[in-house]
Parts: structure tokens; C-alpha cells; sequence
């Protein structure tokens, strides 16, 4: 029985697969299994782990018609052996100490249902936003650190995770709904009392290209993050009766305004003297001062401006507010 699972489906990728299975079998930590879903492809790619199978018997390799990412994944696990389920994309490349970093961790900390790593983002589309991007995630790695920003975008790679195979079946595995399947079940775990953790080396090359299932399925657009936050957001923080606001009014904030659903603000927060008074949205718009004294109240900040976050957390900070006790980032 190896130790490690390691998922990875793939979809006609024969230009970048045999390098990112060699990136797995040249592995410091060597008991592990790779599961290559073959998901229906039409290029011979399954003809190359095929072959590379007979060579290595820790590769297994599973056909199947193609039926998209999320039923790949749920069928993979469901063939798993190991204790520790990894996940890799065909494109990309694992650090060769990746395996043994990360199964170090999880053996080092039992209340550790989830771990990524750190990344190094690589291909053609890589520019100053995307290593904003990475500059931001790789400055995630403890769990306070990964659940403070929980809410503004998935902070652990999907490429990166490893988790305990009794974690993942405990919060129901894969699931599909309409939103990104990676960031649903980080929710999952968090909300079932699991620690997050990340090893803090960059040991994946994380491949960016126009073709990835992020940039061209509807399940990873802005929108579908929103549903996401908010179905999380009214399970976790929005019950228990408090007082709900909302700290943002601009371009994002108005987004988030028009499609709160079951819980809605009361008002929305902002600092312009020209908002102040109006409504939007049918929302009024109060200025920070006009909020409840903290412990009466939830506030969910959505603000893009540069430095404006350091701004609202030292206004928070002067007039005792607690962050995820009675506030939280969204953007």
C-alpha cells in the first residue's frame, strides 16, 4: 500500500505529460502510486503512459470517455490506495523533493487535513499581474495566515494539494457545483475543523496558459467565485443573528450588491463624502462611523484600490474591531 496517491487526470496534454510524470517518478520520496485518468483524449497521450507504465508499475493508467475534469477527479480518488492523495496537472512540474516535503508535514501535524506549496509560475502569459498573483500566494503558507484570506481567492494552488485521503471522503470528496471544485473543497475542509498548512519552498512549476480549464470555463469566472464566497459566507459567518454590513461601494462592492441573495447588508460603508447618504442598489450608504460598536456586527470588505486594504484594517484595528470576528476581506 504506498503512502501516496498521486492524481493526475489529463485531456490530449502528449506535448507536456511524459515531463510532468518524470517530474513525479524522480521523486526524493519514492512510495508513492500515480493514477493517470485518461480522460478521453485523441492525441496519444494515453499511448505515453501507457508506455511508461510498463517501465513503472507504480503507473497506473485509467481510460475513460471524456466527461470533464470534475468526474475524472472523483473517479481517480475512487481508485486510490495510499494514506495521502496528491494532485498534479499534466502541464506542470514537481520539485523533486515535492512528495517527501509535503508527507513530512501532514505526519508532523495530525490536525492537518490540507497542504499545498509554494509555486513558480511559468509560460508565456506569465506578466506583472500573475507574479502579483504569486508574490501574494506564496505569502500564504501558515494556517492563520491562509484563513485570513480564505475569502479573497482560493489561497492553495489546486496543482500543490495533498491531503489525507480520510479527509477528503469525511467532507464528501469532489462535487460539482457550477464554481471552482478546488476552492469548494478547501471550503469544505476548513469549515469540518481541519488545519491548512503550505510548505514554504516553491516546489511546483505551475504552467499558465490560455488554454487552462480556469481561463475558459464558465465554472472559474468572476461570478462563479461570488456564489462560491457567498454560499460559504452564509453557512459560516452570516448566522447567528448579527448585524450584516457591507465596506465597499465601488465597482466591486456594486457587483457584490446586486446579487446577495438569503442575507443582504443593511448598508454599505464607504468613505466618499458624494456616496454618503445615497442609496445603491436600494442599499444605503453610511459612513464607517455609522457602524454598530464591534461584537454587534459582520463586516464583509470588497475594496480594489492599492493600499486600500491596509487602510480598512488599521481603521478596524483603532476602533477595536477584530478581523474574522467581526470582519473579513473579500477582494
Amino acid at each position: 500500500m504506498p503512502v501516496v496517491s498521486v492524481i493526475l487526470p489529463f485531456h490530449n496534454a502528449a506535448s507536456t505529460l511524459a515531463a510532468a510524470v518524470a517530474s513525479i517518478q524522480t521523486q526524493s520520496f519514492t512510495d508513492w502510486e500515480l493514477i493517470a485518468f485518461d480522460d478521453g483524449s485523441a492525441d496519444g497521450s494515453a499511448d505515453i503512459v501507457q508506455a511508461l507504465g510498463r517501465e513503472d508499475r507504480r503507473i497506473r493508467l485509467i481510460a475513460a470517455g471524456h466527461r470533464g475534469l470534475i468526474t475524472a477527479l472523483q473517479e481517480a480518488c475512487g481508485c486510490v490506495r495510499g494514506t495521502y492523495l496528491a494532485r498534479m496537472d499534466a502541464d506542470d512540474i514537481a520539485h523533486p523533493d515535492r512528495l517527501a516535503r509535503q508527507a513530512a508535514l501532514l505526519d508532523n501535524d495530525a490536525a492537518l487535513g490540507l497542504c499545498g506549496t509554494q509555486v513558480l509560475m511559468t509560460g508565456e502569459r506569465v506578466g506583472p499581474g500573475r507574479r502579483r498573483y504569486e508574490a501574494w500566494i506564496n505569502s500564504l503558507v501558515t494556517h492563520d495566515d491562509l484563513v485570513r484570506e480564505l475569502f479573497v481567492e482560493c489561497p492553495l494552488p489546486h496543482p500543490t494539494f495533498m491531503m489525507r485521503r480520510e479527509v477528503y471522503e469525511q467532507v464528501g470528496g469532489y462535487r460539482d457545483r457550477g464554481w471552482p471544485e478546488d476552492y469548494d473543497l478547501v471550503m469544505r475542509i476548513w469549515r469540518a475543523g481541519w488545519r491548512l498548512g503550505k510548505v514554504a519552498e516553491e516546489l511546483l512549476e505551475w504552467r499558465d496558459s490560455a488554454q487552462r480549464l480556469s481561463m475558459t470555463d464558465a465554472r472559474y469566472s468572476e461570478a462563479a467565485f461570488r456564489a462560491l464566497k457567498r454560499h460559504y459566507l452564509e453557512q459560516r459567518c452570516l448566522r447567528g443573528g448579527r448585524r450584516f454590513y457591507q465596506w465597499g461601494a465601488g465597482e466591486v462592492g456594486k457587483r457584490w450588491l446586486r446579487e446577495w441573495d438569503r442575507f443582504a447588508p443593511e448598508a454599505v460603508v464607504d468613505i466618499h463624502p458624494r456616496k454618503i447618504g445615497r442609496r445603491i442598489h436600494h442599499t444605503p450608504v453610511i459612513a464607517p462611523e455609522a457602524l454598530p460598536p464591534p461584537g454587534e456586527a459582520f463586516v464583509v470588505v470588497m475594496v480594489g484600490a492599492p493600499g486600500a486594504r491596509d487602510e480598512i484594517r488599521e481603521w478596524f484595528g483603532a476602533h477595536a474591531y477584530q478581523e474574522l470576528r467581526d470582519y473579513r476581506f473579500l477582494a
